[in-house]
């Protein structure tokens, strides 16, 4: 079985899901490629969609937040979005390739080329089995305008909504949002301490950014240090090579903050820390969650973000505030509240599974034997 995943550099998230599910296919013994399908057209158009979206999230996310509800009132009144037409225009790039390199399976856990994929079908273009794998916990903006074989939805809780804007019911699969294996091992706080060498008996605070580091780390930090005694920090800022900077020298007489940068040993942090703050993304919360960490979530990114952090509140698989100095509150009290901690802990282990990855690769194996 050949599995070809289609993403694109808009946020991290997508990215994460795809290497995730590539990863069970290839522990499997199967096919499995992960494409930036935009380099198809060339490195310029995959870089120019990704630093302009990255862009617009770090410098103006009220700008970003209206162009998502913006995209909320088009996708009401049209049946065909501007967005459909213009990744239809990747629809001769990539049958292209298709040809070139046939696959049993089109996996996209991104809406684009979701759209282009619609558009190939529409145009009677030959596609294998086409699979959507939604990263958020809400039906974003023209996914109802997408034709896919099948939906992968976060949680069963979408599916009444995603029915309602027009996604047929017999299409959807509500396995959830895969995360990496190492998400999964559910290692001991103790041995996560172990191996990254921090202190076994410490209290951590770990404040994560996503791959972009989003978010007002140097007043979040301030906030805790000021308003902690011996707890310590540990700073992740995603690729935000500018937000590392300023923090190592704004703290770099601080002993109780460590700016770790880029990592990738996420999973063995989220396991060591006491309380993370994280940006309400739907991978970094989802992978919170399969972990069982008490999670703070920091101001979202204005549109899904905000309604991820609500469906995880709701659940009270995390807590929030609407200001900063409100969240640091939050987070100093869930620090103290080892009961909360628990609650909190077994609440995302009742809605949020970890087993996506297992389940999607058992649901393509039996497309699969029955197309044949």
């Amino acid at each position: 079985m050949k599995v070809l995943l289609l993403s694109c550099n808009t946020g991290g998230g997508h990215n994460s899901a795809a290497k995730a599910i590539a990863e069970e296919l290839l522990t499997h013994g199967e096919e499995a490629y992960v494409l930036d399908y935009l380099c198809l057209a060339g490195n310029g158009v995959s870089k120019l969609v990704g630093d302009g979206y990255v862009q617009i999230v770090k410098k103006t996310p009220l700008l970003f937040g209206l162009i998502y509800k913006l995209g909320m009132v088009i996708s009401r009144l049209t049946r065909k979005s501007p967005v459909y037409y213009i990744n239809g225009c990747m629809a001769k790039y990539l049958n292209s390739y298709l040809k070139e390199h046939p696959t049993d399976v089109l996996i996209m856990p991104h809406l684009y080329p979701a759209e282009t994929v619609t558009y190939m079908k529409r145009k009677g273009m030959d596609l294998p089995i086409t699979i959507a794998v939604m990263t958020d916990y809400t039906c974003i903006p023209f996914w109802e305008e997408t034709d896919c074989d099948h939906y992968i939805l976060p949680h069963e809780a979408l599916r009444k909504s995603c029915i309602k804007k027009g996604i047929p019911n017999e299409k959807i699969q509500t396995f959830g949002i895969p995360v990496a294996k190492n998400c999964r091992l559910k290692i001991s706080k103790e041995e996560a301490r172990k191996k990254l060498g921090l202190e076994l008996n410490q209290k951590y605070f770990l404040a994560a950014g996503g791959s972009m580091g989003a978010g007002d780390f140097i007043e979040l930090i301030q906030r805790l240090v000021s308003r902690t005694d011996t707890e310590q920090i540990l700073a992740v800022c995603g690729n935000n090579r500018r937000a590392e900077r300023k923090l190592k020298k704004k703290f770099k007489d601080e002993s109780r903050v460590i700016v770790l940068g880029f990592t990738n040993q996420m999973p063995l942090y989220l396991s060591a820390c006491d309380v993370v703050f994280t940006k309400p993304g739907g991978l970094t919360s989802t992978e919170a969650a399969v972990i069982g960490v008490p999670m703070i979530h920091t101001t979202p990114i204005p549109g899904c973000e905000t309604v991820n952090r609500r469906f995880f509140m709701r659940a009270g698989m995390s807590w929030s505030a609407l200001t900063l100095k409100g969240q640091v509150s939050k987070g100093i009290r869930l620090m103290n509240d080892v009961e909360a901690q628990k609650k909190m802990i077994e609440r995302q282990a009742k809605q949020i599974h970890g087993d996506a990855a297992e389940q999607l690769y058992e649901f393509i194996r039996l497309q699969c034997r029955a197309k044949k």
